[in-house]
């Protein structure tokens, strides 16, 4: 009987893995709380629950016709980003796999209605800094694997995904960690002006309506309001929240969805990143207290 021990609403922003002179020159000299969050993550969090398995909903990783998990027993080699490639160069990443949940949840999928998660173990199959750039915070030799976010994918679509996920977890004996890995919202100055805008400083968000959109849904997450989220997320979704916020989706979805009341605890400040919106929020032990109808 497996057990989901906790989950994580993270940023993945390319900023957090820059070396140190290069990070703080774009935050007037100042550390980034997404980077010193994720230390402070991984000291308070995962060395203390020591997860089995994390589970990374990846909001850059796109399928079309379905939802995709990967399922090699490893994932090496070296990732250059074809987004930032002076950035992101040649970084070598080596997660170990769990074929066994993956193929767990396609067996489920397949008897779900309306539901369509393929596993896949292709030693070609690319991966992205959604989920890369957490391993050298996060990564103490538990397995890991990522989902995919389907762009033709429906809210009714995302929170099926979630709870397939759930359901495996439940039949296999794993302590896992859910991410959801992406922004709030997610609009990028133009070019020409992007670099006037590249401190962490919130002043620095795209619009005052993304900001206090994204402050809104925060400080639901802290009260533990995952209906209000939910409710919201049309109209929040006016505002361009990353990968139609399908991180966020399934990732709730697994831990309960509208009823979910878990508190989040936040692991950095509310940040920009050239006009999006991030942040790091904890859910301990989200599902204690609450049973599926």
């Amino acid at each position: 009987m497996g057990e989901i021990i906790g989950a994580a609403f993270l940023a993945h922003v390319p900023t957090i893995v820059l070396p140190t002179e290069e990070r703080l020159a774009l935050n007037d000299g100042k550390e980034s709380t997404l980077h010193s969050g994720l230390h402070e993550l991984r000291r308070d969090v995962f060395d203390r629950l020591r997860p089995d398995l994390v589970v990374v909903f990846d909001s850059h990783w796109f399928t079309t016709v379905e939802f995709v998990i990967t399922s090699s027993d490893r994932r090496k080699g070296l990732f250059t980003s074809e987004e930032l490639p002076r950035g992101m160069s040649s970084v070598p990443y080596d997660m170990k796999g769990d074929r066994a949940f993956a193929n767990l949840v396609g067996e489920i999928a397949t008897t779900t209605d309306d539901c369509w998660i393929t596993p896949i173990d292709n030693a070609h199959l690319p991966t992205t800094y959604a989920t890369t750039n957490f391993l050298s915070f996060l990564n103490d030799g538990q397995s890991w694997v990522s989902v995919s976010t389907c762009q033709t994918a429906e809210p009714a679509d995302f929170a099926t995904v979630g709870r397939v996920i759930a359901e495996a977890v439940s039949k296999i004996d794993r302590r896992v960690v859910l991410i959801a890995s992406g922004a709030l919202s997610h609009t990028f100055h133009p070019l020409r002006r992007l670099r006037n805008h590249e401190s962490a400083d919130e002043a620095n968000i795209y619009s005052d309506e993304a900001r206090r959109a994204d402050h809104r849904v925060i400080e639901a997450w802290r009260a533990g309001e995952h209906s209000r989220v939910l409710d919201e997320l049309p109209e929040f979704s006016r505002l361009r929240p990353e990968g139609r916020f399908g991180h966020y989706q399934m990732m709730v979805a697994a831990i309960g969805g509208p009823d979910c009341v878990a508190p989040g605890q936040p692991y950095s400040a509310y940040e920009n990143a050239i006009g999006t919106g991030q942040v790091h929020v904890w859910f301990e032990r989200p599902l204690r207290g609450w049973t599926a109808s």
